[in-house]
């Protein structure tokens, strides 16, 4: 007699049921947090690409961040502003359908059976709007791209490695506060 003679009863549409309701729950629960709910402080998802993720209202701000030290006219800053609140327009509508598709995910989860189609529908919606909100932050440091120097984006890169790597340590817990 099996140690556990349960495990023998159960059908394979109940196991279908079980492997879908785990597939939308580790979905739900890995969904990124920045795409979520904007950029955190202190993410390196956030880099410059931030720019473009935070609400219009913080666009400013984080250009003059970002273009600190970069010797940027006045003129490259107003390109960038429009560039990353147009982005961040954008970005913002697409941050609320991600919020749709996380609810919709939930409710199928707490269904009294979980349907397989139904979850894989939601899936290749997500997949789709990433690959959306992808295409447009792409398209955002294209723009950018263009409006700064080679010299400029350089500067910049080499700065978004170091706060990355100032990251990487805190979250080990080898350094302090990631933004000092």
């Amino acid at each position: 007699m099996s140690r556990f003679p349960a495990l023998h009863r159960v059908s394979p549409r109940r196991t279908l049921s079980l492997a879908a309701a785990v597939a939308v729950s580790l979905a739900a629960l890995t969904a990124s947090p920045a795409w979520a709910h904007g950029p955190r402080h202190g993410d390196p998802g956030m880099g410059a690409q931030g720019m473009f993720m935070a609400g219009p209202e913080r666009v400013q701000r984080m250009v003059d961040h970002w273009l600190r030290d970069l010797n940027a006219t006045p003129e490259q800053r107003q390109q960038i502003v429009q560039i990353a609140e147009s982005a961040a327009k954008d970005l913002g509508a697409l941050r609320d359908s991600r919020k749709a598709l996380r609810e919709e995910g939930l409710r199928l989860f707490t269904q009294p059976t979980v349907d397989a189609n139904a979850v894989e529908s939601l899936r290749q919606r997500q997949l789709a709007l990433h690959d959306q909100t992808s295409r447009r932050m792409s398209q955002a440091m294209l723009e950018v791209s263009r409006v700064l120097t080679p010299e400029q984006r350089q500067t910049l890169a080499e700065r978004m490695k170091q706060r990355a790597q100032r990251w990487e340590e805190h979250r080990r817990g080898q350094a302090g506060s990631p933004g000092r």
